[in-house]
């Protein structure tokens, strides 16, 4: 038995770690295309922006390439200048120069500096959200560094309207519109651009994607490509894309994420997705690159396009479309995770603090799960008892092969042992299989939780990153050493014992790095599961060991009065 259980809990981590390499994908080769694309189109509705600035003046976020001056402007502005228009979700802030957006941060989401989130990169050399790439590259130039006029913003019972244009005297027309809603993280966007009344055609461009640099989780997911094309949800890695970066289809949405924050098309109809891997240097000779995605999306059609650039909480992206929660990357287990993601949230209603809610929700599924540990518990426990009858059984057929026909009545005596003694050898292991998928998905609930993002517990300052005391992984096992120390040992191989006992600080080594909420979770499993082998214990009372007594000592011979030779004395 004490094999079967070694070889459930070596299981349990290796389909652990599997899951975690699904997860946490490899970077993009270093050095790729730096150009980045994406547009997206949708149908226009819309809810309105809480409130509007007027326009300031700005410097230029990014050099941009231009072209030789060929006509002269006709309808243009003579500064740059931002327009910013906030709402109840997001800051968002335009630049006319090109008519792009320049930055988009979350009112409700903060970074390590206690900032609003900035899904925006502005690196030189890379293109604006909102960019547009023509085939004709000196309009190219010329659309994405005119300056461009602007229309106030206009501030209707449900959005913020925003509208830029540019002509010159080729014949070039460009027209920007931007509606972003009040109540959610959606903008919808249109682009008409022609030349001499000829429209033509143009893919909105996104330079480098979502990439929250500041998770300190070595376990959160890197940004990739998402592209859900109405049969399944497709997750693109570099070495994805390193064979196909392109892209056809009638998608729902696409574009990039990363572990909690993504800017994706919402139903842009038949169009032509391409991404661009992006390297980044880090701010310090010593600091890691970040692998970023660009992106562009062209569609075939002229119609507006709705944007969601926002969080990866379920309830959000469960109002825009049930389709939408499909973007968080549950796992296989996604059956459970959300269940599982809906009970912290209504625990968190009463308790106030997501550390707590963890420790009240895992004391919640150990009250469920304690039938199915007491069985496997009170299994061992039998196990443990006729142990020494197995190992004498086991010695008698020793110096038979395992091909020997004698071998097999090792097995006969082992199944009548069991029967006799009412022991299942597969009962004690069962009930530890069954709730390995309930494990499963508690790790990825609290692994891609936007909720737990930037939330307290006790010392720790955020539950989605390592704890930089590494309090927890040390408790984490040293309650995983108490746990293994007073379970039932199922077999007297003193190497699988010491191996047993050793596996607490392997995985104190292996979780150091773990997000704090995980460890949180596991601490207080292992605590509760304490508690749970002492009640058993009281219940069962203690092991009801028999000796077995060596094979000579067995032989008994018979004298008068039905004594043993042993019992008259005699050698």
């Amino acid at each position: 038995m004490e094999r079967r259980v070694l070889f459930a809990i070596l299981l349990s981590f290796v389909v652990l770690y599997g899951y975690q390499a699904l997860v946490v994908k490899p970077k993009p080769e270093a050095g790729a295309n730096p150009a980045a694309s994406s547009e997206t189109t949708g149908s226009a509705a819309a809810s309105a922006p809480a409130a509007t600035s007027t326009p300031t003046p700005a410097s230029t976020p990014a050099p941009v390439p231009t072209a030789p001056p060929t006509s002269t402007p006709l309808v243009a502005d003579s500064a740059e200048k931002d327009i910013r228009v906030e709402t109840d979700n997001v800051i968002a802030v335009f630049t006319n120069r090109g008519g792009r957006l320049k930055s988009w941060r979350l009112k409700h989401y903060f970074d390590q500096q206690k900032e609003p989130q900035e899904l925006i990169d502005i690196i030189p050399n890379q293109p604006l959200p909102f960019s547009l790439r023509t085939p004709d590259e000196t309009v190219n130039a010329v659309v994405n560094n005119a300056l461009f006029t602007s229309t106030p913003p206009t501030t209707g019972g449900s959005a913020t309207d925003l509208k830029f244009e540019y002509r010159d005297s080729s014949g070039l027309s460009v027209v920007k519109s931007f509606h972003v809603e009040t109540q959610s993280y959606v903008l919808t966007f249109q682009a008409t651009v022609s030349r001499d009344g000829q429209p033509l055609p143009a893919a909105v461009m996104w330079g480098p994607a979502v990439g929250d640099a500041a998770t300190g989780n070595s376990y959160a997911q890197k940004p990739q490509g998402l592209i859900d094309n109405t049969s399944k949800v497709q997750r693109l890695t570099s070495k994805d894309l390193a064979k196909q970066s392109s892209y056809d289809g009638d998608f729902r949405y696409v574009g990039v994420d990363d572990n909690y924050f993504m800017t994706v098309a919402l139903r842009p109809g038949p169009a032509k997705i391409v991404y661009h891997p992006v390297t980044i240097p880090g701010p310090g000779p010593k600091d890691p690159a970040r692998e970023l995605l660009a992106y562009s999306v062209e569609p075939t059609r002229t119609e507006a396009i709705k944007y969601f650039i926002g969080p990866k909480d379920f309830d959000v992206l469960a109002r825009i479309g049930p389709d939408m929660t499909r973007a968080i990357n549950f796992g296989m287990f996604s059956i459970i995770v959300v269940p599982l993601l809906r009970s912290l949230k209504w625990v968190n209603t009463y308790v106030g603090n997501y550390g707590w809610s963890i420790v009240v929700l895992t004391i919640i599924i150990q009250v469920i799960l304690f039938p199915l540990q007491h069985k496997s518990i009170v299994s061992m426990r039998k196990m443990q008892e006729i142990q020494p009858q197995m190992k004498a059984i086991q010695d008698r057929y020793a110096k038979y092969k395992a091909t020997d026909p004698e071998k097999q009545n090792m097995n006969k005596e082992l199944m009548a042992l069991y029967k006799e003694r009412g022991v299942n050898p597969a009962s004690g292991c069962v009930p530890i299989m069954l709730t390995m998928p309930l494990l499963l998905a508690m790790w990825a609930m609290l692994q891609t939780s936007i909720e737990l993002r930037g939330a307290p517990f006790l010392w720790l300052s955020d539950l989605t990153v390592r704890d930089p005391y590494y309090v927890a992984p040390v408790l984490m096992g040293l309650t995983q050493f108490w746990q293994q120390k007073i379970t039932p040992a199922a077999g007297a191989d003193p190497a699988q014992q010491k191996m047993m006992m050793l596996m607490p600080a392997i995985m104190t080594v292996m979780f150091i790095t773990l997000p704090a909420g995980a460890l949180v979770y596991y601490t207080v499993s292992n605590l509760l599961r304490i508690g749970q082998q002492y009640v058993t214990n009281s219940i069962i009372g203690p092991p009801n060991i028999k000796a077995v007594r060596p094979a000579a000592e067995r032989r008994v011979k018979r004298v008068g009065g039905g004594k043993t030779d042993a019992a008259n004395g005699k050698s």
